[in-house]
C-alpha cells in the first residue's frame, strides 16, 4: 500500500487545512521539537482507525480537535484525509472501483467520529479491514513512534510474531479469523437459543394438542348438550301447552268469577250509595256527640275547679260551724236570762198588750223569712242528690247559711235591744223572747243542715281521695312495670350488642370452622357444649387450626344406646374424628354412662350438659 497525500484540518496543531504530499522515494519531515512532527504520525494512526485516546496522547478522543490559543479560537471538529494509490487494484472488492482511495475520518465535539471512503459513509471496521488486508494499520510496526525501537528490542515473542505476520502479509487473515471465530460463537449462541425455542415450541405443541383434545371433547359435549337442550325445550313446550290449557280453564273460571265480582261490585256500589245517603245524619249525630263530648269535657274541667273551690269552702264552713256552735251556746245563755226576765215581768203583761201589736207583725215577718230559708234549704238538699252539681250546691248553701246566720245575729241583736227595754215594755220583751227562740231554732236547723252537708261533702271527698289513691297506685304499678320492661329491654339490647360484637370479632379471624357447620334445629346447645371455643379455629392445611386426618381404622365405640352427635350435624372432614366420639343422651341416663366413656369420648344433652371421659361434668348454665 502506497500513500500519496495526507490532508489535515483542525487536527491538533494543524488548525488550518494542511496537505502533506508523499511522493515516490523518501519523504522526510525535519523540524525542531514541538513543531508537530509526531502529530503527522498520530494523524496517520487516527485515520486508519485508532480508538485509544492514550495512543493520541490525550485523555479523550475529542482532544485531537484544536483547542485554541490566545490568538486563535478553538475548532468544533477535526478531519484527516489519507489518499492511497490503488492502481494495482489490491483493495477489497467493495473499495476496488477506482485507482485512488481517499479515506476520511471526521470527529465533531459531542457527536463522535464518522468514516468515509471516496465520499461514502463506511464503518470503522471496514476501514480497519482495508488496512489489515494490506498488512498495515493503526497498530502496524511499520509506523514507528517515539520509543518504539526499544519496545521492539525488549518485546515478547508474541509481539515479535505479530511483526513477522504483518511483514508476511497475513495479519488480515488473522483478523478475519478472529471475526469468524466471533461469528461462530454468536452462531453457537443462536443455536442454543434455537434449541431452547424448539423445546418451548414442543411444550406449546403438547399444550395445543391437549387443548385440541379438550376442544374435541367440548364439541362432543356441546353436541350432546344441544340435543339435551332440544329435548328439554320440547318437554318444556309440552309442559307449556299443558299449562296453557290449564290457564285457559283458569281464565274462563276467572272471567266467570270476574262477572260475579262485577255483579257483587254493583250491589256493593248500590249499598255504598245507600250508606252514603244515610251517612250525613250519622255525621251530624257524630258532630253533635263531639260537641256534647266537648261540653262535657269543659264541664269536667269546670267541676274540677269547683271541687277545688268547694274544698276551700268546706274548710271555711267547718270553721263557721264551730263559730255557730259558740253562738248557739251564747244564745242558750241569753234564753235562760230571758226566762228569768219573763217570770219576773209576768205581772206587767197587761200593760204591755198594747205594745204587742207591732211585735206580732215583726214576728210574722221573721216567720216568713224562716219559711223562705227552709224552702231554700229544701231546694239545696234536693240539688245535693245530683253528683255533677254537688260542689256548686255546697257553695250556694254556704252562702245561704251565711245569710241565715247573719239574719240570726241581726235578730239576736234586736232581741237584746228589746230585752233591755223589757223593763218598760213587757210585750216588747215577749216578742224579743219569741224572736230569740225563733232565731235559735233557725240557727239550730241551719247548723243541722250544715252538718249534713258537711258529712255529704266529707263522704264525697273520701270517695274522691280513695279514687285518687287507687289511680295513683295503678299509675305507680304501671310505672314500675314499665321500668321493669325497659330494664329487661336494655339488658336484652346490651346482650344482643355484645353477641353481635363477639360474632363480628370471630368473623374477622381466618375463617372459623363454625361457618362451615350445619346443625339440625334444637341441637345447637349440644354442639356448643361438645366443641365450645374449638369452633373458632379455622380449617387449614398448615399452621394452627383444624387439619384433616384419616378416619380411625377401628374407632372406640360409644356406650350402648348412645347416638353419635354427628348424625344431627353436617361438618367438614376435619371434625370427623371429634364428632364420632361425642354421644347424645338424655340427662337422666348420662350419669350412669359417665364411667363407661373411653379416652377422648364425651356425652352431651340437647340442653347443653357435658360429661367428659376424664371425669369433668358441666351443666348447661
Amino acid at each position: 500500500m502506497r500513500f500519496t497525500r495526507l490532508r489535515l484540518n483542525g487536527f491538533k496543531s494543524f488548525v488550518d487545512p494542511t496537505d502533506l504530499v508523499i511522493r515516490e522515494g523518501l519523504t522526510g519531515v525535519v523540524g525542531p521539537n514541538g513543531c508537530g512532527k509526531s502529530n503527522l504520525l498520530e494523524a496517520l494512526r487516527w485515520v486508519m482507525g485508532e480508538n485509544r485516546p492514550t495512543a493520541m496522547r490525550g485523555a479523550g478522543m475529542e482532544d485531537v480537535v484544536f483547542a485554541g490559543t490566545s490568538s486563535r479560537g478553538a475548532r468544533s471538529f477535526a478531519e484527516v484525509a489519507l489518499q492511497v494509490d490503488n492502481s494495482e487494484r489490491l483493495a477489497p472488492p467493495g473499495f476496488n472501483d477506482s485507482d485512488l482511495l481517499e479515506i476520511t475520518r471526521r470527529i465533531t465535539r459531542d457527536a463522535g467520529s464518522a468514516y468515509k471512503v471516496n465520499g461514502k459513509d463506511v464503518r470503522a471496521r471496514d476501514v480497519q479491514m482495508l488496512f489489515a488486508d494490506a498488512s498495515t494499520g493503526a497498530h502496524s510496526p511499520a509506523l514507528v513512534r517515539q520509543g518504539q525501537i526499544s519496545e521492539l528490542i525488549n518485546a515478547r515473542p508474541k509481539a515479535r510474531r505479530r511483526i513477522l505476520e504483518e511483514a508476511a502479509g497475513i495479519s488480515g487473515l488473522y483478523q478475519r479469523r478472529h471475526e469468524a471465530e466471533l461469528k461462530l460463537q454468536a452462531t453457537e449462541t443462536n443455536l442454543a437459543r434455537v434449541g431452547d425455542t424448539v423445546d418451548a415450541l414442543a411444550q406449546q405443541l403438547q399444550l395445543l394438542a391437549r387443548q385440541a383434545r379438550q376442544a374435541a371433547r367440548y364439541r362432543e359435549i356441546a353436541t350432546a348438550l344441544r340435543k339435551a337442550e332440544g329435548l328439554a325445550l320440547y318437554l318444556r313446550w309440552r309442559e307449556a301447552e299443558s299449562a296453557q290449557a290449564a290457564m285457559r280453564a283458569l281464565l274462563a273460571e276467572a272471567v266467570r268469577q270476574a262477572a260475579m265480582s262485577e255483579r257483587a261490585a254493583i250491589q256493593a256500589r248500590a249499598a255504598r250509595e245507600t250508606a252514603e245517603t244515610a251517612l250525613p245524619p250519622l255525621r251530624e249525630e257524630e258532630a253533635i256527640a263531639g260537641a256534647v263530648l266537648q261540653r262535657l269535657q269543659v264541664q269536667r274541667d269546670t267541676l274540677a275547679d269547683q271541687e277545688t273551690r268547694a274544698r276551700a269552702a268546706v274548710e271555711a264552713l267547718v270553721a263557721r260551724i264551730a263559730q255557730l256552735r259558740s253562738d248557739a251556746q251564747r244564745e242558750a245563755a241569753l234564753a235562760a236570762d230571758a226566762d228569768e226576765t219573763i217570770a219576773r215581768l209576768d205581772w206587767e203583761a197587761d200593760a204591755l198588750a198594747k205594745a204587742g201589736d207591732g211585735h206580732e207583725a215583726r214576728l210574722a215577718e221573721a216567720e216568713a223569712a224562716a219559711a223562705e230559708a227552709a224552702e231554700a234549704l229544701r231546694a239545696l238538699e234536693a240539688h245535693l242528690g245530683e253528683h255533677t252539681e254537688d260542689i256548686a250546691r255546697l257553695s250556694a248553701r254556704h252562702q245561704s247559711l251565711s245569710r241565715a246566720a247573719q239574719d240570726a245575729r241581726t235578730d239576736e241583736t234586736r232581741a237584746e235591744a228589746e230585752a233591755e227595754r223589757a223593763g218598760a215594755e213587757a210585750e216588747s220583751a215577749g216578742a224579743a223572747e219569741n224572736s230569740a227562740r225563733a232565731a235559735q231554732e233557725s240557727a239550730a236547723r241551719a247548723q243541722d243542715e250544715a252538718a249534713d252537708a258537711l258529712e255529704a261533702a266529707e263522704a264525697a271527698l273520701v270517695a274522691a281521695e280513695a279514687a285518687r289513691a287507687s289511680a295513683m297506685s295503678a299509675e305507680s304499678e304501671a310505672r314500675s312495670a314499665r321500668a321493669e320492661a325497659e330494664g329487661a329491654a336494655s339488658a336484652l339490647s346490651a346482650e344482643a350488642n355484645a353477641l353481635e360484637r363477639l360474632l363480628v370479632r370471630d368473623r374477622k379471624g381466618t375463617g372459623a370452622i363454625l361457618d362451615a357447620i350445619t346443625v339440625e334445629p334444637g341441637y345447637e346447645r349440644a354442639l356448643g357444649a361438645a366443641l365450645a371455643d374449638d369452633l373458632r379455629a379455622a380449617a387449614v392445611d398448615t399452621g394452627s387450626g383444624w387439619h384433616v386426618l384419616p378416619a380411625y381404622d377401628a374407632p372406640p365405640p360409644l356406650p350402648e344406646g348412645v347416638t353419635a352427635l354427628a348424625v344431627h350435624v353436617g361438618a367438614p372432614p376435619a371434625l370427623a374424628r371429634r364428632l364420632s366420639q361425642i354421644g347424645l343422651v338424655d340427662a337422666g341416663l348420662a350419669a350412669g354412662l359417665h364411667a363407661r366413656l373411653g379416652p377422648g369420648q364425651r356425652l352431651v344433652t340437647r340442653a347443653g350438659d357435658l360429661w367428659r371421659w376424664d371425669g369433668l361434668m358441666q351443666r348447661a348454665e
